[in-house]
């Protein structure tokens, strides 16, 4: 089994990406559609194995500070999970991580982010993976992203 940090599988079909299959064979398509629908059921221990590398971020941010070493790492964890959650079918991680990863891009600046600012985005993304918070078509998950948003740019106002 390929390596899920770099594998990019959607349950959504392939059909319409592939553009109405013009020169694509279909039997390939339903086979790589099989393929993808197989793989999903794993979805969820990949996310979960993500979620225990950004707790790690997290309890070494705690133990050491933000440190330019700690806050790369946590920025990276963060960015993984951007890339990630909608593909393990959690977009409401893909846009809290984005956010986090928003408050921690400039490299330069990562060590001034307010922790309480970084650790709520940490804990969120825990929290709506917990409770199975998949989208911001939920009102509390679409709450409690809004509100980091707007707590990353106010800070970035500054």
């Amino acid at each position: 089994m390929s390596d899920p940090a770099n594998v990019k599988p959607t349950t959504q079909s392939l059909r319409p990406r592939m553009g109405g299959g013009f020169g694509i064979n279909a039997d390939a398509i339903a086979r790589a559609e099989e393929a993808l629908k197989a793989m999903s059921a794993q979805f969820g221990q990949w996310l979960n194995d993500e979620i225990v590398k950004l707790d790690q971020a997290q309890a070494d941010i705690r133990e050491k500070g933000l440190t330019a070493e700690t806050a790369e790492a946590l920025y990276f964890r963060a960015h993984d999970l951007k890339g990630l959650g909608t593909t393990y079918e959690y977009p409401l991680v893909t846009r809290i991580a984005g956010s986090l990863c928003r408050l921690l891009d400039d490299a330069t600046a990562r060590t001034e982010a307010p922790l309480t600012i970084v650790h709520a985005h940490v804990d969120a993304i825990r929290s709506v993976v917990r409770d199975q918070i998949k989208t911001d078509e939920n009102p509390t998950g679409r709450v409690l992203a809004e509100s980091l948003e707007a707590e990353v740019s106010q800070h970035k106002s500054r």
